[in-house]
């Protein structure tokens, strides 16, 4: 064992002076806890979970109200495919104005508005109105702000200066967005069985409008509105309309794996099995958060693309065990890729365009996942074996490492 070098003084032997005026060895900090640490950051992220956890929650508390009161699930999934579509359409433009006139002035009045569809959706349905009413209602929800763009924003803000604090922040977000689609379905369910079919739908507005109230009254933290520029869309960034290509083929991936399981699995236990997906992104992005060097697009969507043949691998067993631990392994590529994916969205958009730049990716991403649930379906249905629906994801994410590699050859 190494001696620490003395050396004699009047008072008595004492540590050489080189190793008396060394620094304490340094520990690596938490990078969470160093994201943290600025003031505010805690209290516009408490608002913004609040205001995030009824994404999870609308669509399957208006599937389950609509179809109990009008015992139609094709008219349930129509109607919230209504909104779906019309929010694809819409949010780029709240985007745009929440830019240029701040996050506070936007976000709260669209809030108000996108909140008073959903009551009126709710109104409609209790009442039995005519089915047409239904999608005037549901198109009506549109203007719901993109709280998770926001929030990526104001951390994109905070530490523009730091670009390992962003990845660090990008990892959390996406943390967060997988927690919230993993227990937004439960509750939004739980609701509508235990008390009454609107109580859902009822709850997850009161959620939004209160947490959104919470995010904008935290002032200090909000990026500043940027004047209008003659830029025009995010899209006109190089580089941008083939990494919405991938972001596309992505939501493909989730889209389809997420019909497939259910058909396969069939029963009350699909949903438990498939939120295995989302607990095994949550865990890989919080882990992800903490590398120093992030892995680039095509690393993380080889990986998808390997990871997502092993539910096709387990389903082929018939082992209901083995297909939850094919899901929970393939769902740890989603977040790394996402998290690489909205760091590369937030370089390549102008900072006074940040909030309409990963809209227009969240926006491809919804996309993608209604393609993919059509493609799902077909595939569900129409496979030799409903094992061979499975074939759908890998696939998707196939073609996802196809376009960012020809991204790459045109960079």
């Amino acid at each position: 064992m190494p001696r620490t070098p003395l050396t004699l003084t009047p008072h008595g032997p004492a540590l050489a002076p080189r190793y008396r005026d060394a620094p304490p060895p340094r520990r690596r900090s938490n990078p969470y806890a160093r994201l943290f640490a600025l003031p505010g950051t805690k209290a516009f992220t408490a608002g913004n979970l609040v205001a995030r956890l009824p994404s999870g929650m609308f669509g399957v508390a208006a599937v389950i109200m609509i179809s109990d009161r009008y015992d139609s699930y094709a008219l349930a999934g129509a109607v919230n495919a209504t909104g779906v579509a019309a929010m694809a359409l819409v949010a780029p433009w709240t985007a745009r104005l929440v830019d240029r006139y701040g996050q506070a002035r936007v976000a709260v009045p669209a809030t108000v508005l996108s909140v008073l569809g959903t009551l009126a959706l709710l109104l409609c349905v209790r009442a039995a109105a005519p089915a047409w009413t239904l999608f005037i209602c549901a198109a009506t929800t549109a203007t719901a702000p993109n709280t998770g763009g926001m929030s990526r924003a104001r951390w994109a803000h905070l530490y523009r200066d730091d670009a390992a604090a962003r990845h660090t922040a990008n990892a959390f977000e996406q943390a967060v967005d997988e927690l919230c689609f993993m227990l937004g379905p439960v509750l939004a369910a739980f609701l509508c069985s235990a008390l009454f079919p609107q109580a859902g739908s009822l709850i997850a507005a009161a959620l939004f409008l209160g947490g959104v109230l919470l995010f904008a009254a935290q002032r200090a933290t909000e990026p500043p509105p940027a004047p209008r520029t003659s830029a025009g869309s995010p899209l006109r960034a190089p580089g941008m309309a083939p990494l919405l290509g991938v972001f596309l083929a992505t939501g493909a991936v989730f889209g389809s794996m997420e019909v497939v399981t259910l058909a396969y699995v069939d029963g009350p236990v699909a949903g438990p099995v498939l939120a295995l997906q989302a607990a095994g992104s949550c865990a890989a992005g919080l882990v992800y958060g903490r590398v120093r060097r992030a892995a680039g697009l095509g690393a993380c969507l080889t990986a998808m693309a390997l990871l997502m043949s092993l539910p096709l691998l387990a389903a082929t067993t018939g082992s209901l065990l083995a297909l939850a631990g094919g899901l929970l392994l393939a769902g740890m590529a989603t977040a790394p890729t996402m998290v690489t994916g909205m760091s590369l969205v937030q370089r390549l958009t102008p900072p006074s365009q940040l909030n309409e730049g990963m809209t227009l990716a969240v926006t491809a991403l919804l996309g993608g996942i209604a393609a993919g649930s059509a493609v799902g379906g077909w595939a569900a249905e129409h496979a030799p074996t409903a094992a061979y629906g499975y074939l759908a994801p890998p696939l998707a994410a196939a073609l996802a490492l196809t376009l960012s590699m020809t991204k790459a050859r045109r960079s």
